[in-house]
C-alpha cells in the first residue's frame, strides 16, 4: 500500500515538473523569433531551433480571395498554381524537382487572406530555396498555353471539390448567402464562370500588384545560424525593387437583420444543414470566449453536441462547429450536422436549436470550461513540436495582424469564464444573426465524393 502511494507521489510530481516545464517553455516560446524588415519591405521572422539539421521556408503574401473582385474571383488561387509554372532561370515544374532532389518537400495554399508558399528539408538546401523563391517573387515567366493548361487544372479542382460534392455545394451557397457585400462570400476557388473567364492579362496584372517583397512576409524556422540567414535573404531577396504598394482594403459587410435561408436540392444521399452566424475576429475582445464555445460544443466525442444529438438522442451521423479567429476580417461561426438515416433534417435541426437554446440559457459547467481550456493549450503546445506548424502560425499571424498576437492567445483562453461563454452565445447564436442552409437529396446512383473542411483554406 505504502509502494503504491509513494509511486503515485512520485508520478504526480514528476507529472507536475513537466508541466511546469512545459508552462515555462510555453511562456518564453518567442523569446528567440528575430523580426527584421529589409529596405525593400520585405518583413523577415526568424526562429532558430537546432535539434536536427532541418528548417521551413515560407514565404507569405498578403494577398487572398478577399482581394479579388466579382468577375474575376479565384485569381488568387490560379496565380498560386502559375507560380509553380517556373521562371527563365528555372523552367516549368523544375522548382519541385530541385526542392526534392535533395530531400525536402514543397507546396503551397490560398486562403482568403493570404497565399503561402513553403519549403521543409534539409538545411543545406536553404540557399537554394532562398534563391529560387526570390526569383519567381518578381520573375515568372508563363505562356498563354501554361495559363490556359493550368487554368483547366484548376476548373477540374473545382468540380471535384465542389460541382461534384453537395455538401460543399451547400456550405459555399450558405456562406455566399451569409453576406452581402464583404467578398468572404465568395469561395476560395472561385466561381466557375469566372475561372472560365480570366486571362493570362488579368493574371499578369494580379501578379504584379500583388507578388512584391513589401507586401510579403518570409518565414525561416529550424537548424540555422541567424545572422547567415539574414546575409542570404539580404543577397537574394534584398536585391528585389520595392513595389507600389497593394490598394487598401475596405469591404464592410453591413449588420445583418434577419434569418436568412438556403435550400439546395442536389444529388445525396442523406441531408445536411448548416447555420451560419456573423462573429468577430482576432483583436476582438469577445474572440477566445467563442474559441472556448466552438470547443465545449464540438471538440472530440465528448463535446456536448456529438454526446447530446449522436450518442444519447441518435438524431446526427455527424456534428461539428467551426470558428476559425484568426482571420483579417470579422467572419462566421459555422454549426452543422447530418442527420442518421431515417431521421429527418426537419428533426436534426429542432434538436439543434434546442441545444444552442441550452447553451444561451444555462451557463456551462466547470468541467466543460476547464476541458475546453485544457485542449486549446494543450493542442497549441503541442503543436509547437513542428517547425512547420511554428511557421505556419508566424505566417499566419503576422500576415492577418501581427505575430505578437500569439503571445495573447493562451492568455486570452485562460482568461475566459462561463459567464463570457454564455454572454457571447446569447449575443451571437441568434436567429436575426443567422443564415440556415439545407440540403434536400435527390437520390442518385453517384457516389459522394470528400466532406466540408474547416478553415477555409486549399491547396
Amino acid at each position: 500500500m505504502v509502494k503504491k502511494a509513494l509511486k503515485i507521489l512520485f508520478i504526480l510530481c514528476w507529472w507536475f515538473l513537466l508541466a511546469g516545464c512545459d508552462r515555462a517553455a510555453s511562456a518564453d516560446l518567442y523569446a528567440r523569433v528575430q523580426e527584421v524588415r529589409l529596405d525593400n519591405g520585405l518583413k523577415v521572422l526568424l526562429w532558430p531551433e537546432n535539434r536536427a539539421p532541418v528548417v521551413t521556408l515560407q514565404v507569405w503574401y498578403r494577398v487572398g480571395s478577399r482581394n479579388e473582385e466579382l468577375g474575376k474571383t479565384g485569381i488568387s488561387h490560379l496565380t498560386e498554381h502559375l507560380m509553380f509554372r517556373g521562371t527563365e532561370k528555372y523552367g516549368p515544374k523544375v522548382f519541385s524537382r530541385q526542392v526534392q532532389k535533395f530531400g525536402g518537400t514543397d507546396n503551397a495554399f490560398t486562403s482568403r487572406d493570404y497565399t503561402a508558399y513553403y519549403e521543409i528539408g534539409p538545411q543545406t538546401s536553404l540557399k537554394m530555396w532562398l534563391e529560387m523563391e526570390a526569383d519567381r517573387m518578381r520573375n515568372l515567366k508563363v505562356s498563354e498555353e501554361l495559363f490556359r493548361t493550368e487554368q483547366q487544372v484548376v476548373l477540374e479542382e473545382r468540380r471535384l471539390r465542389t460541382e461534384d460534392d453537395p455538401v460543399s455545394f451547400l456550405i459555399e451557397d450558405t456562406v455566399a448567402a451569409a453576406y452581402k457585400a464583404h467578398p468572404y462570400q465568395w469561395p476560395v476557388i472561385g466561381w466557375m464562370h469566372d475561372i472560365k473567364s480570366l486571362r493570362r492579362e488579368d493574371f499578369l496584372a494580379y501578379y504584379g500588384q500583388y507578388y512584391q517583397p513589401n507586401n510579403a512576409t518570409l518565414v525561416l524556422v529550424g537548424d540555422f545560424e541567424p545572422e547567415a540567414a539574414l546575409q542570404e535573404i539580404r543577397a537574394t531577396f534584398g536585391k528585389l525593387p520595392r513595389g507600389p504598394e497593394p490598394p487598401p482594403f475596405r469591404p464592410l459587410e453591413p449588420p445583418q437583420q434577419g434569418k436568412r435561408q438556403v435550400s439546395v436540392h442536389r444529388e445525396a444521399q442523406l441531408p445536411f444543414i448548416c447555420l451560419a452566424y456573423h462573429v468577430p475576429n482576432l483583436g476582438h475582445p469577445d474572440a477566445y470566449a467563442l474559441e472556448v464555445l466552438s470547443s465545449i460544443l464540438s471538440q472530440g466525442r465528448s463535446s456536448r453536441l456529438f454526446q447530446q444529438l449522436v450518442y444519447e438522442k441518435r438524431l446526427a451521423l455527424d456534428i461539428g462547429a467551426d470558428y476559425n479567429l484568426a482571420t483579417a476580417c470579422p467572419s462566421l461561426f459555422m454549426v452543422y450536422a447530418q442527420p442518421l438515416p431515417g431521421k429527418t433534417v426537419e428533426e436534426l435541426e429542432q434538436a439543434l436549436e434546442a441545444e444552442l437554446t441550452r447553451i444561451k440559457t444555462t451557463p456551462v459547467t466547470d468541467r466543460e470550461l476547464i476541458k475546453a481550456k485544457n485542449q486549446a493549450e494543450s493542442g497549441f503546445v503541442m503543436a509547437q513540436d513542428s517547425l512547420f506548424y511554428r511557421g505556419m502560425l508566424l505566417g499566419r499571424y503576422q500576415t492577418i495582424d501581427s505575430w505578437q498576437r500569439l503571445k495573447e492567445l493562451l492568455p486570452g483562453i485562460q482568461a475566459v469564464q462561463k459567464k463570457d461563454v454564455l454572454r457571447v452565445a446569447q449575443q451571437y447564436l441568434v436567429p436575426q444573426n443567422c443564415t440556415v442552409g439545407i440540403l434536400h437529396p435527390v437520390q442518385t446512383d453517384r457516389p459522394i465524393v470528400g466532406r466540408y473542411q474547416g478553415y477555409g483554406q486549399i491547396e
